[in-house]
């Protein structure tokens, strides 16, 4: 049962480098060569770059903001927005070169699969800190630092730096430090600034319009900013009213407005938070927002802006929205730590659930997360339930599959039929995807025996220490908590791990294939009807919702295990994106039958039908046949032989087997395979020993069987 025991190299280039401004374009003296084209740079990018490479095709309408997560990595256009807080160091005088460059690298990345990058850029007013502080210590005249000391001199007081010195300053720095980080990557970038009074203007709106698309057309990734050192106050009374006004007042309003103004795709606006929260990060209630939809400003309550640059989570907000408005899909996300791949722009376009994603779209049902929580407190009113009464919702259970038969293969026709329409599925599969009317007796008279040995699944005690007098320590077994189950193509496994959450007391979520749904929903209907004879409906859950298996992965504060039941592959990659979450996974199927010369002849051909021909897509399904070799050419072996032709299993022989015919079966390619359909390997042993020694080197530990009498 589902209890646990407590106590009580780089790509290097000459590139070209052009300033641009919304009435000018002027070259800069550097050597030109042409940009190569993008066929060789998605040749140089498969070499260099540890982000996984993605071709598609990128075509997209612009007008409606994408309604899901999973559509993001269709756009094409897309507008990064580099807070303060991500390129600026912690002592707020300098950049973060790391992260700068890490960003660097995801945008060239995602411009040489054919996207349009745009970077709208904060950093000039802290790089012209950190190079005017280093003038001023150089001014001092050598008379006062040999007379004020030596600990006097590291005590020197600066100045207060004015932010438009400080932006002047470091503008030209910051673009020269863009400039060479981009020719890493073979990509030229150009400079735009811009201030608020360059969108009232309808001339100079149409310049900088020009000169975007023109810049976007070359392959070239323009970088903007304000133009701090001469920025005017925004207008009063002018900030966001109507999708065509917008108070350039920081880079988050300024993104937002050149999203819109561009038609683009996308806006990530990157920041020192993971996103959007209900209520101030580091309060003890927050919780971040994984969608949000316009008009829910009111559930949130916003904190403090950022330590640094002009705006704070709600400006962004509101630009978000504004952009929302405008037709451009939003993400707002944390720049300078982020969590899953330590790729944020990329994890963002790549559809990966990262920060806040604000969409026009709100879905039916509950969220994942809500789900989570409503599975968690199921799972503990179910837990408080006596044995009895679980029992009680388990048969009922079985009984509702037998009764609601033909809803339940009604359903499953339909995805049968969609599955065979679209070609998607192999045969294996396929016969995985099917119900049937023995299957689902089988599955009721498996619920009841459930059922009948849960008595003591949960507040069993396995363990009793009697540590003093009148003092005794009992080990007991207590639910887990949440369980995730992710399957793949199996509908009957919807039932069986709900009896086996119902029997030990845990909260579910289930997680199937997409192949199975009309099946999966019915079933779950089923399993909350049983489920609510006691009032606990809300235990199991299924996910309905687009959400990614890897994302539900990452939910540590919801699941406290994951069950992945299908292919070693889906195993595999549960265990490589489970972040803080255990994972029990099970081994690949590689089964063996070993006859021995003792064995019945009545028992063998019996079990070997059974055990490869009664559902041979089962992952305890037979798929290696060991024969001793003194059966060769015996009647028994012949019996074996005819069944399975009659059978039609594809025979494939083992190196030895092989080695006895003169014409043999195809021979097998690896000893470790596990088919999944009707085939399966014969192979030649010398004693029970050599069949033992061949399972321990060639199985997977699932399930062996020796045929023998002799015990």
């Amino acid at each position: 049962m589902l209890c646990r025991a407590a106590l009580s190299p780089s790509f290097r280039s000459p590139g070209r480098c052009l300033l641009f401004s919304p009435q000018y374009i002027t070259a800069v003296s550097q050597p030109y060569l042409p940009v190569p084209s993008l066929a060789l740079r998605n040749e140089s990018l498969r070499c260099w770059s540890n982000i996984p490479f993605i071709t598609m095709p990128l075509s997209r309408t612009h007008g409606k903001s994408f309604a899901h997560r999973s559509e993001l990595r269709h756009a094409k256009r897309i507008v990064v927005k580099l807070g303060s807080a991500v390129v600026t160091r912690g002592d707020e005088c300098g950049l973060a070169l790391g992260r700068l460059a890490s960003i660097v690298e995801q945008v060239s990345m995602l411009q040489n699969q054919g996207r349009e990058m745009m970077i709208v850029t904060s950093g000039a007013v802290a790089f012209g800190k950190q190079r005017l502080r280093h003038e001023i210590l150089l001014s001092q005249s050598v008379r006062q630092a040999l007379h004020s000391g030596q600990n006097q001199l590291k005590d020197m007081a600066i100045p207060v730096l004015e932010a438009r010195a400080c932006a002047a300053a470091g503008q030209s720095g910051l673009m020269a430090l863009y400039e060479a980080m981009f020719t890493q990557y073979s990509i030229c970038a150009a400079q735009i600034l811009v201030t608020n009074l360059d969108f009232h203007d309808e001339q100079k709106r149409r310049n900088l319009n020009g000169t975007l698309h023109e810049l976007l057309r070359m392959n070239i990734v323009p970088i903007i900013n304000t133009n701090d050192a001469v920025v005017p106050p925004p207008e009063p009374n002018s900030d966001l009213q109507g999708v065509n006004v917008i108070s350039v007042k920081d880079n988050d309003s300024l993104a937002a407005r050149l999203a819109v103004e561009m038609k683009t795709d996308l806006l990530i606006v990157l920041s020192d938070v993971e996103g959007l929260f209900d209520s101030p990060p580091g309060s003890d209630d927050a919780k971040l927002i994984d969608i949000f939809y316009p008009g829910d400003q009111q559930s949130v309550t916003f904190g403090t802006k950022s330590r640094v640059g002009m705006g704070g989570m709600e400006a962004k907000v509101k630009a978000a929205l504004w952009a929302l408005q405008g037709g451009t899909s939003v993400v707002i996300a944390n720049g300078t730590y982020p969590k899953i791949s330590g790729h944020v722009i990329t994890d963002i376009v790549e559809g990966k659930k990262v920060g806040t994603f604000f969409s026009e779209v709100k879905p039916a049902g509950p969220t994942v997360e809500q789900q989570g929580e409503m599975a968690r407190a199921g799972g503990r009113a179910l837990a408080a339930l006596q044995p009895e009464q679980r029992a009680e919702i388990i048969y009922h259970l079985a009984d509702l599959l037998t009764d609601q038969r033909e809803e339940i293969l009604s359903a499953n026709k339909k995805d049968l039929e969609e599955a065979e329409s679209k070609g998607r599925l192999a045969l294996p599969l396929m016969k995985r995807l099917s119900l049937s009317t023995s299957k689902l007796n089988s599955l009721a008279i498996g619920l009841r025996q459930i059922a009948a040995s849960s008595q003591e699944s949960v507040g069993r005690v396995i363990r009793r220490t009697r540590i003093a007098k009148d003092l005794e320590l009992e080990q007991v077994t207590v639910p887990i908590g949440v369980l995730l189950v992710i399957f793949e193509s199996r509908p009957d496994c919807l039932p069986q791990v709900s009896a086996l959450a119902i029997a030990s007391g845990n909260g579910l979520l289930l997680k199937g294939g997409k192949e199975a749904a009309h099946s999966n929903q019915i079933l779950h209907h089923l399993t909350q009807e049983a489920l609510s004879i006691h009032g606990v409906k809300d235990a199991v859950q299924l996910v309905n919702t687009r959400e990614e298996v890897e994302d539900l992965c990452h939910l540590d504060k919801l699941i406290d295990l994951i069950i992945p039941r299908g292919s070693s592959q889906l195993v595999r990659d549960i265990q490589k994106a489970a972040k803080g979450i255990p994972v029990m996974g099970h081994s690949e199927g590689i089964c063996h039958v070993y006859v021995d010369t003792e064995a019945s002849v009545e028992k063998v051909t019996r079990i070997v039908r059974d055990s490869k021909c009664e559902y041979p897509a089962a992952c305890n399904a037979l798929e290696t046949l060991l024969i001793h070799r003194d059966l060769l050419r015996t009647p028994l072996f012949d019996q074996i032989i005819d069944m399975l032709r009659v059978e039609q299993v594809k025979i494939h022989a083992g190196p030895k087997f092989a080695s006895y015919l003169t014409f043999s079966p195809s021979e097998v390619k690896s000893l470790r395979t596990e088919y999944g359909d009707l085939e399966c390997c014969i192979e030649v042993v010398d004693s029970v020993q050599e069949a033992i020694d061949h399972i321990h080197k060639y199985g997977s530990s699932h399930t062996d069987v020796i045929i023998t009498e002799n015990g």
